[in-house]
């Protein structure tokens, strides 16, 4: 299948295959020892019709007998147990919570007894974080000094809210964790080329991004008066607000929207589609 890239001059990931599953790696983040991360693509899974075939989402009529078995796949091929996984509540918030060893399962195999949390951090090894996604932008944070991990959802709300920036507080406040030793990544999301928005969520960017208002690589406005939004630059911008250095920023250089045969993308879908996931843990053991 052939992939559509941006910026083609930089590797920005890594395409995986082990067995029927094909996800997605940081060049940047294969190299640390001690810590497993990976993205999703729709391929590799058992699931059928507009869910074809990696969906990892329970909400959205898919079987669950299918999703649990996409979701036995994808922890094999990196590497982490289900048991110890963790998922988020996603509803568009910037609220981060701190996830523990009694938290393992949850989404999965668990009920959640936690609503509104777009982000989760921790410190434990062995758990795996997990995230949803169909167009919005993934945030990852590994501070290899401290061994903790951040993973965070940032739609349009979220970006407003800059969860980014509150991920990297929350693992300062958590875990001692300084910005500058943070290495983050932006993950596979809309591109700017096909995000359009309406001057009502441009006007909130300008207003959270003042200083970069008129910059067009963030916010470019058409004759119809409707609007290019880049999540991409927004977000990179919020990283740097918080302190992470440029060169420990990581681009995802690959759109779900332009996609929409490797990843699920809602705005290419008309929302007939599943959900892909990222994975963020600390090894359990090091060698």
């Amino acid at each position: 299948m052939e992939i559509q890239w941006k910026y083609e001059q930089r590797e920005h990931m890594r395409i995986r295959k082990k067995k029927e599953v094909v996800y997605l790696t940081y060049p940047a983040f294969d190299e640390l020892r001690g810590f497993c991360h990976g993205f999703s693509t729709r391929l590799g899974g058992v699931s059928r019709g507009i869910f074809s075939s990696m969906n990892l989402s329970f909400t959205r009529g898919d079987d669950d007998r299918a999703v649990l078995e996409n979701y036995r796949r994808i922890a094999d091929a990196l590497g982490f147990s289900i048991e110890k996984a963790v998922c988020s509540d996603q509803t568009h918030t910037a609220n981060v919570r701190r996830v523990y060893e009694g938290d393992g399962g949850k989404g999965i195999v668990r009920r959640k007894d936690y609503t509104d949390v777009d982000g989760l951090v921790t410190d434990v090894p062995g758990l795996t974080l997990v995230t949803s996604y169909a167009d919005c932008v993934p945030l990852f944070f590994i501070d290899p000094v401290k061994r903790a991990v951040g993973l965070s959802h940032s739609g349009w709300r979220g970006t407003v809210g800059k969860i980014g920036a509150v991920t990297v507080k929350k693992m300062q406040e958590e875990f001692g964790s300084r910005p500058e030793e943070i290495l983050a990544a932006i993950g596979p999301s809309i591109c700017q080329d096909c995000y359009e928005v309406s001057e009502d969520v441009a006007a909130e960017f300008r207003a959270a991004f003042w200083e970069n208002r008129k910059e067009k690589t963030l916010l470019y406005e058409k004759e119809d008066g409707k609007y290019q939004l880049n999540l991409w630059r927004a977000n990179e911008l919020v990283l740097l607000e918080a302190g992470i250095l440029p060169e420990h920023i990581n681009f995802p250089g690959i759109c779900t929207c332009c996609n929409p045969q490797f990843l699920f993308s809602h705005r290419a879908s008309h929302g007939k589609r599943g959900n892909l996931s990222a994975f963020l843990g600390i090894c359990e053991a090091m060698e």
